[in-house]
């Protein structure tokens, strides 16, 4: 499957890298192509962006002009145009920007995965 990962970012340490790393590594690991928004906007954004020790978004366009506009419109074209599938990490609930991502997903009929703790590295 082709996969758009997808959970909360926004108001978690580091916009929550490591978890969506290591659900990443363990999904590709188990065969599948993996989009995952934090690789992306590390590749845009450099590691600078993860230096946000509470994943505010004021504060990471101040620090490396990080624009939630324009991740959030690369993310919905991966999700539109590629994806066959939408993993959601533990907590998705939460995240306005997961639950829209889901909405279109679900509205495009794509494979929906609810990922489980044991997608979330212990640590």
């Amino acid at each position: 499957m082709i996969i758009y990962l997808a959970g909360p970012m926004r108001g978690i340490a580091a916009f929550n890298f490591p978890a969506f790393d290591f659900a990443a590594a363990k999904l590709r690991a188990d065969g599948h192509e993996v989009f995952s928004p934090a690789e992306r906007d590390r590749t845009i954004y450099g590691v600078a962006l993860e230096d946000n020790p509470t994943g505010d978004n004021k504060l990471a366009n101040a620090n490396v002009g990080f624009s939630l506009r324009e991740a959030l419109g690369a993310d919905m074209v991966f999700i539109t145009q590629t994806a066959n599938a939408i993993a959601l990490l533990p907590g998705w609930e939460k995240s306005s920007g997961a639950n829209a991502e889901l909405a279109t997903a679900r509205a495009l009929g794509h494979t929906q995965i609810f990922l489980g703790s044991d997608y979330v590295e212990n640590k």
